[in-house]
């Protein structure tokens, strides 16, 4: 039954949760990658692997939302919270575009002390000064958080971050799909499966692409793991508005929650699975950040056609004991030595050319960069033009 399921999924015929689960539990390791393989040679001819130059900023480590799972955020009032200046912002825009980055991956805390008219402002001054940056930010529960302290309806808000000049959305925040799985995380009050799919729902509406993605390995069962596949499937039919699925194992170090992380056989067969259930799904990511560069490599034979973001700078991983860095060289060394074409793209997975390091000198990125220097608690000054809610911010900024 096993090898039948597997010939079906590699032919494109469309399989069923049932399927999908016999198919993750007992199919052979190998096997599922050569399937895998097959519908990734197919909608991907030309042996060509893309990726991405930007740069994963966390504008605030600040947060309400206190997921168990999470090594990154500080509580509100905390010495260690911070928010970043627009100028530290520019300043790591500048540092994107001279190695050849057109993109900021903007994703942060749930910060009760940051108005929709900050995020608004930001926006709109980038874009005053890198009119062609493109930014690719906020999760649907940011979005979610952004909605409710504001209380303004989600389309409204997405409307008027896209005026100020917002250009996509990534998928954080999914975790897994299932709310059983997401109080058990303690992050089903920032947003329910239903509420993340809505969001993404919404953007895809006002004519955003997005991302997908999944954390798996913490709480959830094989089945809980499948349901979020077809729930992702299940809105990809409605809106064809993702662009692709990321997948990446539970990073438990410093964490609330503990545990042991997935393995990466494990990832390798998640990652499989889901280019076999993800028929309406173009784009596959490798997980490099926290599988490591060469499971991230082995991860073109499974399924994935893209080797996801040279980053330049990571906070959220890091915090949890993860810390891989991959530079353009590196990435492009990886895709070649495993039989493939590199090409850099966007976040539409448009091809935009070749690698930037054999067009011009660069300097190498041994290390990825971090939000701000350890023991930096600075306060921006544009911060005084936005009224705090909680009683710490309003405390702070008196202070300043």
């Amino acid at each position: 039954m096993v090898e039948r399921l597997i010939a079906r999924a590699a032919d494109d015929a469309r399989i069923t949760r049932e399927q999908a689960l016999a198919l993750y539990r007992q199919a052979p390791t190998l096997a599922l990658g050569r399937a895998a393989d097959a519908i990734r040679a197919r909608k991907h001819p030309g042996r060509i692997v893309t990726y991405i130059i930007d740069r994963n900023v966390n504008y605030t480590n600040v947060c309400l939302a206190r997921c168990n799972f999470c090594a990154f955020y500080r509580p509100v009032g905390s010495a260690e919270g911070y928010v970043l200046g627009f100028e530290e912002i520019f300043r790591k825009i500048d540092d994107t575009v001279a190695v050849g980055g057109n993109q900021l991956l903007l994703q942060g805390g749930h910060n009760p002390d940051l108005p929709i008219d900050w995020y608004e402002d930001l926006f709109r001054a980038v874009k005053a000064r890198y009119p062609a940056f493109r930014l690719h930010a906020l999760s649907p529960p940011e979005v979610l958080h952004i909605s409710r302290i504001n209380r303004i309806p989600v389309p409204d808000v997405i409307a008027r971050l896209v005026a100020a000049g917002l250009d996509s959305i990534p998928g954080g925040g999914a975790e897994i799909l299932v709310d059983r799985v997401r109080r058990l995380l303690n992050c089903y009050s920032k947003a329910s499966a239903d509420e993340w799919l809505d969001v993404m729902r919404q953007a895809h509406r006002a004519g955003l692409r997005s991302t997908a993605t999944m954390m798996y390995g913490s709480v959830e069962t094989d089945e809980e793991r499948v349901e979020h596949l077809f729930r992702l499937r299940d809105l990809q039919d409605e809106t064809r508005g993702f662009t692709a699925f990321i997948t990446w194992s539970y990073q438990p170090e410093h964490t609330e929650r503990g545990g042991t992380e997935a393995t990466g056989v494990e990832y390798l067969r998640t990652l499989a699975l889901a280019r076999l259930v993800l028929d309406n799904f173009d784009n596959l990511q490798a997980s490099w950040v926290t599988q490591g560069g060469k499971v991230g490599q082995l991860s073109l034979a499974y399924g994935a056609n893209d080797m996801g973001s040279v980053m330049i700078e990571e906070n959220v991983v890091r915090a949890a004991g993860a810390s891989y860095c991959m530079d353009e060289v590196e990435i492009v060394t990886n895709i070649e030595d495993a039989g493939f074409i590199p090409k850099r793209r966007n976040m539409h997975y448009e091809i935009l050319g070749d690698p930037i390091f054999r067009e011009r000198d660069l300097p190498r990125m041994l290390a990825l960069g971090t939000a701000r220097a350890e023991g930096d608690a600075s306060l921006p000054e544009e911060l005084q033009r936005y009224q705090a809610r909680s009683r710490a911010g309003k405390q702070l900024r008196l202070a300043h």
